[in-house]
């Protein structure tokens, strides 16, 4: 059986899948949701344990995908997450499974994860303080998502990740204590800028924490050694050096000031089961209509890598930004999947 890449008309080809498995948040952080008032998708519409299994196993089989991550919404809040996994690592044990998650129930379940099939995790944190991070997600969760991450690191999920969205005069004064709250643990901090696309829609380029001011804060105490090799990936890297010692690494996802779309290999499912080529698109092509209409899996191909071969150059005005021509997506980013 043939492998038809996920090719499109400028030279990229999607490997990675962001399959999302639920719209569900058990947190309310104030740059993505309202703290009231959140509908979510009509719960027949998302997609069941067997057909997120299908999908993935034609875009691994067919398609060409080599690593999945496992999104929401919070994964961990759909009971069957392990069977999910299972059902995806099972007949494919060479495709790399990561899973992003907020962490709060993350203790209880790491182990079972790891045992199912995922390799990875990053866990979302934006301050080791509770005071802030009760602000922040309007919950009292902080022991439970520290808890979480070192339940992963021992579990093996790693190397964990915790990525964290710095706010202007919320908790951009705390970062360095959360960067050495990862060198301390072993983890990697990832900021990512934040993005217009949540469902507040209240972005302002204004209150931007940009990826030169986070360096600059990083080397207010620490020396910063670029890492190369970064390829596709999102982040760009840097060892963390303290008097000459590696203490670690510092990510940043800097998708507003500086845009990787040029090298972007994503391709995205959101949890009713929209195909989506870029996060930033307006447009979706459904899947689980034909899916759960009998459609063939040459048919879920021929869709598939139709919509693939269309994303466009990239976000914003057409080269990468938020600019005059961005138009914000319709869905915010628990309904698109991170």
């Amino acid at each position: 059986m043939s492998v038809l890449p996920l090719a499109d008309r400028f030279g990229r080809t999607a490997t990675d899948l962001r399959l999302s498995v639920t719209d569900v948040c058990n947190l309310r952080c104030t740059y993505c949701l309202p703290a009231t008032g959140v509908t979510w998708l009509p719960r027949p519409t998302i997609l069941t344990a067997e057909e997120l299994a299908r999908l993935a196993r034609v875009g691994i089989e067919r398609l060409g995908i080599t690593k999945i991550r496992l999104t929401g919404g919070e994964p961990l809040t759909r009971p069957d997450l392990v069977e999910i996994v299972e059902r995806i690592a099972g007949p494919h044990p060479e495709v790399e499974i990561g899973l992003t998650t907020n962490g709060v129930g993350l203790a209880a379940l790491a182990h079972d994860l790891k045992r199912a099939g995922v390799d990875r995790a990053n866990i979302s944190l934006d301050t080791i303080h509770a005071e802030t991070y009760q602000a922040i997600t309007r919950r009292d969760g902080l022991t439970s998502v520290i808890a979480g991450i070192r339940a992963a690191s021992e579990a093996g999920l790693g190397p964990v990740k915790v990525n964290a969205v710095l706010t202007k005069g919320v908790n951009d004064s705390q970062f360095l204590d959360l960067l050495d709250f990862c060198l301390n643990e072993g983890t990697e901090l990832r900021v990512i800028e934040q993005m217009p696309i949540g469902a507040t829609r209240d972005w302002a380029a204004e209150n931007l924490i940009s990826a030169d001011a986070v360096r600059a804060m990083a080397e207010e105490r620490y020396e910063l050694r670029p890492l190369p090799g970064r390829g596709a990936a999102p982040a760009a890297r840097w060892e963390v050096v303290d008097n000459g010692t590696v203490r670690g690494t510092l990510g940043i996802i800097a998708s507003v000031t500086e845009p990787f779309c040029g090298v972007c290999d994503r391709t995205r499912i959101s949890a009713d089961g929209q195909l989506r080529s870029c996060l930033f698109s307006r447009d979706e092509t459904d899947l689980r209509t034909p899916l759960r209409g009998g459609a063939t899996d040459d048919q879920i191909v021929e869709l598939w890598a139709g919509t693939m071969w269309e994303k466009p150059r990239a976000h914003g005005s057409g080269h990468g930004g938020f600019g005059p021509g961005f138009e914000q997506p319709d869905r915010p980013m628990n309904a698109i999947g991170g």
